[in-house]
C-alpha cells in the first residue's frame, strides 16, 4: 500500500473568538482616540487666531527747531536713549532774552497810558457835569438879567414919562406968568424962576431919555448874553456824554493796547522757552543732523526720536481670520527678536479696508482675468502691560511678531 503524501505545512493555530474580539476592541479604541484627538485638537484650534505678519508700531517723533538761531549746545548722541522733558540742543538765546526785555518795556508803557486813560474818564465825567451844571446856572442868571434889565426900563419909561409932565407944567406955568408979569400982578423973579423951571424940566426930559436908551441897550445886551448862555449850555448838554464816551474809547483802546503787548510779551517768552529744544516723547535718538554752530531755520529737522513707551501692534490678518475677532479679546504677542518673549495685548481695532485697497496703486478687479486671493486687514493690537513686561526697553518699532488672538 503506497505512503500517504505527507503534510510539510506547519500547522497554523487557529485564534481563539476571545482574541478576535479583544483584538478588535484594541483597534476600535485607538480609532476612537485618534478621532477624539482629532475632533479637540480641532476644536481647539478654533480658540486662537494668529498670523506671522505684524510687526511692532509706533509714531516717530521728528524734532524740529521752533525758531531761526545758532546752535551753542547739542547734548545727545545716536542711539542714546531720553526721556520726556530732556533738552536735546540749545540755541543762543541772547536775541530772544533782549526781545522779551523789550516787549516787557512795551507792557510797561502800555499799562502807564491805560492807567492814565482811566484815571481821565472820571474826570472827564465831572468836568462834562459841571460844565452842564455852570451853563445852566448861566443861563438862570441871564434870564435874571434880562428880567431886571426890563424892569430898569420900565422904570425910566415911567421917569420919562414923568418929566415930560413935569415939562409940560413948566412951560404952561411960563405962559400963564407972561400976561401977569406984563401987568405987574407977579414979580420978574417969580417969572424967571418958572423960566428955569421949564428949562430944567426940559432937560430932566432928554435925561430920562437918554437913560431909557441906555436900560434898552442894557436888555438887548442881557438878551444876547442869555442867548449865548443858551447856546453854551445846549451844547455842553450835546457834547458832554459824547466827550465821557470818548475817553472811555481811549481807555479801553489802551486796554487792548495792554492786552497786545502782553501777548508779544507772551511770545517773547515763548521764543525764549524754545531756545532749548526738549524731547516730546521718552525714546532712542536716530537720525541726528544738528551740530553745534549750526544756523538753525523754523521748522528744520534735528533728529528723530524711536518711542520705547507709546507702542502697539500691527497684525495683517487674513479675511478668513476675521469672521469671531472683536476689539477688546486678549492676545498674547511672541516677539522673535527676544525669543519669544510674550506679551500681554488686547485687540483695539479692525482696520475699515483691506490692505491692499488702502496701498497707493489699489487692484483694479474688473479688469483682466481675476485671480481670487485671500486679502488681509489691519488689525491694532494694543499692549495692556507695557510699562512692566517692557521695562527693560528691549521693544523696538518694526520687530516682527507672531499675535495670537483669543476668539472665545
Amino acid at each position: 500500500m503506497p505512503d500517504e503524501p505527507k503534510n510539510i505545512a506547519p500547522d497554523i493555530e487557529e485564534e481563539s473568538p476571545e482574541k478576535k474580539s479583544r483584538r478588535k476592541l484594541i483597534v476600535i479604541a485607538v480609532v476612537t482616540l485618534l478621532a477624539i484627538g482629532a475632533a479637540l485638537f480641532y476644536w481647539h484650534s478654533t480658540f486662537t487666531e494668529d498670523t506671522d505678519d505684524a510687526q511692532v508700531d509706533g509714531d516717530l517723533y521728528q524734532v524740529s527747531s521752533r525758531i531761526a538761531g545758532q546752535v551753542i549746545k547739542v547734548y545727545v548722541e545716536d542711539n542714546q536713549e531720553v526721556k520726556a522733558g530732556d533738552v536735546l540742543a540749545e540755541i543762543d538765546p541772547k536775541d530772544f532774552q533782549v526781545a522779551l526785555e523789550q516787549a516787557q518795556a512795551n507792557l510797561a508803557s502800555a499799562e502807564a497810558a491805560a492807567i492814565q486813560a482811566n484815571v481821565n474818564v472820571p474826570i472827564t465825567s465831572i468836568t462834562s457835569s459841571t460844565s452842564i451844571s455852570t451853563t445852566s446856572s448861566d443861563v438862570q442868571g441871564a434870564q435874571s438879567a434880562v428880567a431886571q434889565s426890563q424892569k430898569q426900563v420900565a422904570a425910566a419909561e415911567a421917569r420919562v414919562a414923568q418929566a415930560k409932565a413935569n415939562a409940560i407944567k413948566s412951560d404952561l406955568d411960563v405962559e400963564r406968568y407972561k400976561p401977569l408979569v406984563e401987568k405987574d400982578v407977579i414979580s420978574k423973579q417969580q417969572f424967571d424962576a418958572a423960566v428955569a423951571a421949564a428949562a430944567a424940566n426940559r432937560a430932566s426930559v432928554l435925561e430920562a431919555e437918554a437913560t431909557l436908551i441906555a436900560q434898552q441897550e442894557a436888555v438887548r445886551q442881557a438878551q444876547q448874553k442869555l442867548a449865548q448862555s443858551r447856546s453854551t449850555a445846549v451844547e455842553a448838554t450835546k457834547n458832554g456824554p459824547s466827550q465821557v464816551k470818548a475817553q472811555e474809547a481811549k481807555a479801553q483802546a489802551a486796554l487792548a493796547d495792554v492786552k497786545q503787548a502782553q501777548a508779544k510779551v507772551d511770545q517773547a517768552k515763548l521764543n525764549l522757552s524754545y531756545t532749548k529744544i526738549s524731547a516730546p516723547t521718552t525714546g532712542i535718538v536716530n537720525k541726528k543732523n544738528v551740530q553745534v554752530g549750526a544756523n538753525l531755520s523754523v521748522g528744520q529737522d534735528l533728529l528723530t526720536i524711536i518711542p520705547v513707551t507709546d507702542l502697539w501692534v500691527t497684525a495683517n490678518f487674513k479675511e478668513t481670520q476675521l469672521e469671531k475677532m472683536r476689539p477688546g479679546q486678549k492676545v498674547v504677542v511672541e516677539v522673535d527678536a527676544l525669543g519669544g518673549r510674550k506679551f500681554q495685548g488686547e485687540v483695539k481695532q479692525i482696520g475699515g479696508a483691506t490692505g491692499s485697497r488702502l496701498s497707493l496703486f489699489p487692484p483694479e478687479n474688473a479688469t483682466g482675468n481675476y485671480v481670487k486671493v485671500v486679502q488681509r486687514i489691519p488689525v491694532r493690537i494694543n499692549f495692556t502691560n507695557l510699562d512692566q513686561d517692557n521695562s527693560d526697553h528691549q521693544l523696538r518699532p518694526g520687530f516682527s511678531v507672531t499675535p495670537i488672538v483669543s476668539v472665545k
